[in-house]
C-alpha cells in the first residue's frame, strides 16, 4: 500500500480520483478533515509528464485525476469513494456536464488490494440500489505513474472562485458536497 508517514507519525493513505475536471475534485477535498494533502495531475496515459496542453488534445490516454493524501483514522478510503459519487456524474462516458473527452473520465486509480475491493464494493452497492438510471462507468484499475499538474492548476478555486467556470461548475458541486457531507467539513470550512 502507498502509505506515507505526516510529521506526527500518523500512517497517511493515497486516493486517486478522476471524475471530471480536477478543479471541482480538488475544491471538495481540499474540505474534508482528515486531507493532508489535494494535488491536481494527470494519470493513465501513455506519454510521460504530460502538459495541460497535451492532455486536452485528448490523445495521450491520460485522465485529469486528484492525488488525495488522507489520514485514515479520520477519514475512510469508502468515505471517499462516497463522496466521489455524489459529486460526479459516474455514468457518463468520458464527459461531465460540457467537458468532453477521455481526460474527464470517471475512474479510481486504487493503490492496494484493499482500496480495489472497497471501490467494486462501493460501485456493486451504487447499481444494486439502483442509484442512476444508467449503469456506473467508472474504471477501477490500478494506480499507474501519477504527474501533478502544472502549478496555476493547483489550489484553482482557492485562487479564482469568481471565474466564471468556478462560479458555473465548481461552486454548485462544493455546494452539493457541503449540503450533504457538512459532518466531514473541516473547521476551517465550515
Amino acid at each position: 500500500m502507498n502509505e506515507i508517514t505526516d510529521k506526527n507519525s500518523t500512517k497517511l493513505e493515497r486516493a486517486t480520483l478522476g471524475g471530471g475536471c480536477f478543479w471541482c475534485l480538488e475544491a471538495v477535498y481540499q474540505q474534508i478533515q482528515g486531507i493532508q494533502s489535494v494535488v491536481s495531475g494527470y494519470a493513465g496515459g501513455a506519454q510521460p509528464n504530460p502538459s495541460y496542453e497535451s492532455i486536452c488534445t485528448g490523445t495521450t490516454g491520460h485522465a485529469e485525476i486528484v492525488d488525495i493524501q488522507f489520514d485514515p483514522q479520520v477519514i475512510s478510503f469508502r468515505d471517499l469513494l462516497e463522496i466521489f459519487f455524489v459529486i460526479h456524474d459516474p455514468t457518463t462516458l468520458n464527459y461531465q456536464g460540457n467537458d468532453h473527452g477521455t481526460q474527464y473520465r470517471s475512474v479510481i486509480y486504487t493503490h492496494s488490494d484493499e482500496q480495489t475491493k472497497v471501490a467494486h464494493e462501493v460501485v456493486q452497492e451504487l447499481e444494486d440500489a439502483k442509484i442512476y438510471a444508467n449503469p456506473v462507468v467508472t474504471q477501477i484499475e490500478l494506480a499507474p505513474t501519477i504527474y501533478p499538474a502544472e502549478d496555476y492548476h493547483q489550489n484553482y478555486f482557492q485562487q479564482h472562485p469568481y471565474q466564471g467556470y468556478c462560479v458555473a461548475v465548481v461552486a454548485p458541486k462544493l455546494a452539493k458536497f457541503r449540503a450533504k457531507f457538512k459532518s466531514l467539513i473541516t473547521p476551517q470550512y465550515a
